[in-house]
């Protein structure tokens, strides 16, 4: 199994031990016993970067192990890798806000059900909960406004294997993603439009 470091570090950086180097395709597939490169998964696209001199162009999760698939071989041993900082910042900040929408959707009593944390595709998706009030973007705007000046700090946890992330006071979700250490860095969090299709609502999103 392949440990993930971003679970408690936010190292953009790292000597990493490569376990394998395999050709695939017209590129090479490594494994490593420890990772900083967030694999594609929880509506969170890959990270992508180095490892020594070869350019990391996708991360999956395959069975237990994260596989960087790369342009040219890997040595077995130790290894520089460095997260291409610009890709992971944005993503990250992605991933973040679109906690805070889910969070916001939460209050009025509506229950989000997907994410999808893609530059220019952010969207979450709610399902009606026992008591559901109006939900606007107006209100998910104002809302989120109010918790990105409040600069609320992340904080996480691992329990029974479990992995969850919160800002604040509010109630951490469980999840694999990246996130800010504090709102601020998410600067304008915009929310672009609502629909609603066979009982699913949709907000649309993006960040500045």
């Amino acid at each position: 199994m392949t440990e993930r470091l971003f679970f408690t570090h936010d190292h953009l950086t790292a000597d990493l031990e490569v376990l394998s180097c395999t050709p695939h395709e017209d590129q090479f597939a490594v494994t490593l016993r420890s990772t900083i490169f967030h694999p594609q998964g929880g509506g969170q696209p890959f990270d992508t970067g180095w490892l020594g001199d070869s350019q990391v162009l996708r991360v999956t999760q395959e069975a237990d192990r994260v596989v960087h698939y790369v342009d040219k071989p890997v040595e077995p041993g130790l290894t520089t890798a460095r997260v291409d900082e610009q890709r992971r910042t944005l993503h990250t900040r992605l991933h973040s806000a679109g906690h805070l929408i889910g969070s916001a959707g939460e209050a009025l009593g509506w229950m989000p059900i997907k994410a999808h944390h893609w530059p220019g595709e952010g969207k979450i998706t709610f399902i009606r909960g026992e008591a559901p009030q109006v939900m606007n973007a107006e209100s998910i705007q104002t809302q989120v406004d109010q918790w990105i000046a409040a600069d609320y700090r992340r904080h996480m946890a691992l329990e029974d294997g479990v992995r969850k992330v919160g800002f604040g006071q509010l109630a951490a979700y469980a999840c694999g993603g990246t996130h800010v250490q504090a709102l601020s860095e998410l600067c304008r969090v915009t929310i672009l439009a609502m629909s609603e299709k066979k009982g699913a609502l949709s907000v649309r999103y993006e960040i500045d």
